[in-house]
């Protein structure tokens, strides 16, 4: 991607990476919004309840947008 991409369209790239790992255990993932350098995502489906839901998001979700979008500094689950 080059650098006129918005840094909404990297995050969203970035979680396309993870998706389909989390769809396979029923969950989805969305951008909500980025602000601050933060990434506000909601996490629905069986992710939505999940007890280990802020391990994902943390351990695979967040590792993976910042590796790709140096902008973001955090992945917060609203």
């Amino acid at each position: 991607m080059d650098n006129n991409t918005s840094v909404e369209a990297r995050v969203n790239a970035a979680l396309d990476k993870v998706r389909p790992g989390i769809q396979l255990d029923g969950g989805e993932v969305w951008l909500i919004k980025v602000e601050n350098g933060i990434a506000f995502v909601q996490m629905l489906g069986a992710c939505g309840g999940c007890p280990a839901s802020n391990m994902t998001l943390k351990g695979a979700i967040e590792q993976v947008v910042r590796a790709d979008v140096p902008e973001i500094s955090e992945v917060v689950q609203i």
